[in-house]
C-alpha cells in the first residue's frame, strides 16, 4: 500500500528549543524536502532498540515512501535531540513506566 508522505507524525510531537516555523518543518519532512540541520526521533526499526535519531535526509529515500516513518520528535541538532530524549525518559520514569519509552509514548492520552 502506498502511503502518501514520507513519514507519519505524533500527535503530542516534542519539538526542540532551536525549531523554528514548525509547521513548515513538518510539511517539509512529510513531502521528503532536505533539511540540513533538523534532526529526528523515531520509532527504531528493529526490534531491540526503542527511538533512534536520524538525520531529515535519511527520510529522503525510497524506502520511506513505501513504509514511512513515525516521528516523535523533531530537534535542531544531535544534542537537542539528546535533550528530548533525556525528557521523554524522565516523564517516563515520573509515570512509573522505567524504560519502557514506546509504551509511556503510545499510551499518552491523544
Amino acid at each position: 500500500m502506498k502511503k502518501n508522505g514520507f513519514c507519519e507524525f505524533y500527535k503530542n510531537l516534542y519539538y526542540g528549543k532551536s525549531v523554528k516555523r514548525r509547521s513548515l518543518v513538518k510539511w517539509k519532512l512529510y513531502h521528503g524536502s532536505g533539511q540540513f540541520t533538523i534532526f529526528c526521533i523515531v520509532k527504531a526499526m528493529n526490534d531491540s532498540d526503542q527511538l533512534e535519531i536520524i538525520h531529515s535526509a535519511f527520510l529522503q529515500q525510497a524506502y520511506f515512501r513505501e513504509h514511512p516513518a513515525y516521528i516523535y520528535g523533531i530537534a535542531g541538532s544531535y544534542a537537542e535531540a539528546l535533550d528530548i530524549i533525556v525528557e521523554i525518559s524522565d516523564r517516563a520514569c515520573a509515570a512509573g513506566m522505567d524504560g519502557q519509552l514506546i509504551g509511556f509514548l503510545e499510551k499518552q492520552p491523544q
